[in-house]
């Protein structure tokens, strides 16, 4: 007896609009009680996607802009966050590297669907010191020296053949060598400028509260507008809380 046929794939389409959002209880978000600065929430949610068993929390997705002003963006991991900002690091000369260095601005945004949770951060971007960044480097695995150590970031590489010896013999050196350099290797701050944060809900009333770093406050910031009922709350801390309509 032959065996059945495996069954045809279903269309992308059909696949596409199966797919379930949030099939699962969310937690509530009281904009109200939200700190007076967007760091301390930031470290509370990240406790919860971990709590939650989101798998890696710390992924996140870069934006940055290229030479002719187009958008570009990648996933990475977030390497700190604190009162200087959000940090990652990758090599100064790859394309994210070079267009920071032309463009020192960017965009982060992290998600957590087990919480239906989201978190934008803008602002401009600087360069950690070179003991910063040989310390980032070097606080991490192997294997992730060794992947400092392979080939020339974002440049064409001629085969997968020539990928794995490259990374064999960086792993090879990381080994013999865990203090080895990687002279490009830089860590980045991106220091924000608004923060939004973002609680979903399965009926659509989604929450976003945005903070904006502001340099004076005035009496127009805590006046509620009369159009819409809108509250923006007076800055605190260096920082205004905005409610956003979803």
């Amino acid at each position: 007896m032959s065996e059945a046929a495996a069954p045809a794939p279903r269309p992308f389409s059909a696949l596409l609009h199966a797919q379930r959002v949030w099939d699962t209880e969310l937690p509530d978000f009281d904009p109200a009680t939200a700190p007076s600065a967007p760091l301390p929430l930031f470290h509370a949610w990240f406790a919860d996607a971990v709590a939650a068993g989101q798998p890696e929390p710390h992924a996140m997705t870069l934006a940055t802009a290229d030479a002719d002003g187009l958008p570009d963006v990648r996933t990475l991991l977030l390497h700190g966050a604190d009162e200087r900002g959000f940090h990652f690091a990758s090599h100064a000369t790859s394309a994210k590297g070079h267009q920071l260095a032309a463009r020192p601005y960017a965009a982060l945004g992290f998600y957590w669907p087990s919480l239906g949770r989201q978190v934008r951060v803008r602002g401009p971007v600087t360069r950690c010191t070179p003991a910063e960044s040989h310390a980032d480097l070097h606080a991490r695995s192997t294997g992730a020296l060794a992947a400092a150590l392979t080939g020339t970031q974002s440049e064409v590489v001629e085969s997968v053949a020539a990928l794995h010896r490259a990374a064999d013999t960086a792993w090879e050196r990381a080994q013999a060598e865990p203090d080895a350099e990687a002279p490009t290797w830089t860590r980045y701050v991106v220091e924000p400028a608004e923060v939004e944060f973002f609680q979903g809900d399965a009926r659509r009333r989604h929450i976003r509260l945005r903070y904006r770093r502001t340099e004076a406050a005035t009496e127009a910031d805590a006046a509620p507008d009369a159009a819409s009922g809108s509250q923006t709350a007076p800055e605190t801390d260096g920082w205004t809380r905005e409610l956003l309509w979803p």
